[in-house]
């Protein structure tokens, strides 16, 4: 029953958009010497560069208050760049108001405390996902049995289809993060960024969605950045880890290369 679906929306379609046909790697959003200073003078960026490609998990390390969520919400543009340009694959700096709109619809955002609708269920919390394709009118009307079909898809997608008709305040912390990563794919994403996304979960759900994340990661194409404060998880899920320490970059390299010396500059502690 869901077969056409999930071909279209959450599998080849989302692999045929972005991939390249030697296989190579795409860049999906680019920041150049991107600067963020709040306006109390706080400085939470000092001038960065950097690229994102389509088919890596990226994990922001730092301590609090290094500048990881600030950097998540620029590539965004919930925080707009106080210099410095955020651009798409294509090269295009995103400055109108219907370029950054357009982008945030295709940016999904996974949250700490997973932002969902309690007394709704799963089904309808995965349907919000779908609300910024539509005109503010077309949001009146109920959602199209294609498009409930495609939100069950996600469902299936993260192991919850069985849970579909289920309020999420039923649902375990673990469970309702994974209807916030189904959510995230009805939005048929780019990119997909979470912000220390298992941070109140134990380690069993912790691993779950990681996985989750990491295999939608590498089956669509679809990049994600992710903030984390667990090392051991850093390890085992990132492609590319990027340490920051006072809104500088201080390391940008895969796990392996995530030496003693390298968490010293990035922690500032031995």
């Amino acid at each position: 029953m869901l077969q056409s679906v999930d071909d279209e929306w959450t599998g080849e379609q989302a692999r045929n958009d972005g991939a390249r046909p030697d296989g190579g790697r795409n860049s999906i959003i680019r920041i150049r010497d991107v600067e963020v200073v709040y306006p109390d003078g706080t400085r939470a960026l000092h001038p960065l560069s950097l690229d994102f490609m389509d088919d890596q998990v990226t994990v922001l390390l730092g301590p609090s208050g290094a500048g990881k969520s600030t950097l998540l919400r620029t590539l965004n543009l919930l925080v707009p760049p106080t210099a410095g340009r955020v651009m798409n694959g294509e090269n295009r700096p995103l400055e109108t108001a219907g370029d950054i709109r357009g982008h945030r619809t295709k940016t999904a955002m996974i949250f700490q405390q997973h932002q969902l609708i309690g007394r709704q269920t799963a089904l309808q919390n995965v349907l919000a996902g779908r609300l910024g394709k539509h005109a503010f009118w077309r949001t009146l009307w109920p959602f199209s049995e294609r498009e409930r079909r495609l939100a069950l898809a996600c469902l299936d997608r993260v192991s919850l289809f069985d849970r579909a008709f289920s309020r999420c305040d039923s649902m375990s912390g673990g469970q309702q993060q994974r209807v916030g990563i189904a959510r995230a794919l009805a939005q048929h994403p780019k990119i997909i960024l979470a912000d220390e996304p298992v941070a109140s979960l134990d380690p069993s759900s912790s691993h779950r969605v990681l996985t989750q994340l990491r295999a939608i990661c590498k089956e669509d194409r679809i990049p994600v950045v992710v903030s984390l404060h667990q090392l051991e998880y850093a390890r085992e899920f990132a492609d590319r880890i990027i340490g920051l320490s006072n809104g500088h970059v201080v390391f940008d390299d895969v796990p392996d290369a995530l030496t003693e010396g390298a968490l010293s500059a990035i922690y500032g502690e031995p």
